[in-house]
């Protein structure tokens, strides 16, 4: 599928805003939007010094074309969808080396995207008594798109962690919102802000619905957390590693299957 870029937005230091229309976003029958708030696409990019550029069929440039150059894929949570317009939003965290970010931070209007999906798995559960939302910038589109999803009234827990108060965005819910912005200072004592942060907090009474998404040892801690000393079921809570310190892009795709696996196996 392609879609084209058609406004382009920073709304913070680190992060770009494009919206996307026309293309294949206007046939219904191939783009479905779920249900979920964590919705996501997976982009498509060529690499540096590929021979080819937007608009590709990634089916036939792997068949015509060696592995190093193939397209970079990369996953976007979907910030919003308008069906009315056919406009998708995404956000890109931009500093750093990755290739999206790369890509979105010299966007114009009018370039062409490749894309696949969308999916997703999360979204506020109704019945829950409250929720718990926790990450990172890299969970922030999904975290932002969930809160619009949490029943009026609702208590909604954001702990969220960014390099400083020109990186926080507004947040808006129909449910009770209980924000906290957690900064970075530069030290070793960041990997473990969230962490603390969720073991100190006094949780309400009743069931929780959890989502904590981000980096990946901090998410790793924050399950193990959630799972043993707050005896939260595996079933009200969804946890992703979105990246890992200390890694590109690549580094981390290539291990994360197993780091995962080896999450999931320690605490059942």
């Amino acid at each position: 599928m392609q879609a084209y870029v058609d406004t382009i937005d920073r709304i913070t230091p680190d992060m770009v805003r494009l919206t996307l229309t026309g293309g294949d976003l206007a046939d219904p029958s191939r783009f479905v939007m779920p249900e979920a708030t964590d919705a996501y696409v997976n982009i498509a990019l060529p690499p540096e010094g590929a021979p080819y550029a937007a608009p590709f069929e990634p089916a036939e440039v792997k068949q015509t074309c060696p592995r190093d150059l193939w397209p970079v894929r990369r996953r976007y949570t979907v910030r919003a969808w308008d069906p009315a317009s056919c406009t998708l939003t995404l956000d890109f965290v931009v500093h750093g080396t990755g290739a999206a970010g790369r890509w979105a931070s010299t966007a114009r209007p009018g370039d062409v995207l490749v894309l696949e999906g969308p999916a997703g798995g999360y979204r506020p559960d109704p019945t829950a008594d409250w929720h718990l939302l926790v990450g990172d910038e890299s969970a922030l589109p999904a975290i932002a798109a969930s809160l619009e999803a949490v029943p009026e009234g609702a208590l909604a827990v954001v702990r969220l962690l960014c390099d400083g108060p020109d990186h926080e965005v507004p947040l808006t819910s129909p449910g009770d919102l209980d924000v906290v912005w957690l900064h970075r200072s530069g030290g070793a004592e960041d990997a473990d802000l969230l962490a603390e942060e969720v073991r100190n907090l006094p949780f309400p009474r009743g069931r929780v619905h959890a989502f904590v998404h981000g980096e990946a040892d901090e998410i790793r801690a924050l399950r193990r957390h959630l799972l043993l000393d707050r005896r939260v079921p595996r079933a009200d809570m969804s946890c992703s590693p979105y990246w890992r310190r200390h890694m590109d892009d690549e580094a981390w795709r290539a291990v994360k299957g197993d780091f995962v696996a080896a999450m999931e196996a320690e605490v059942a």
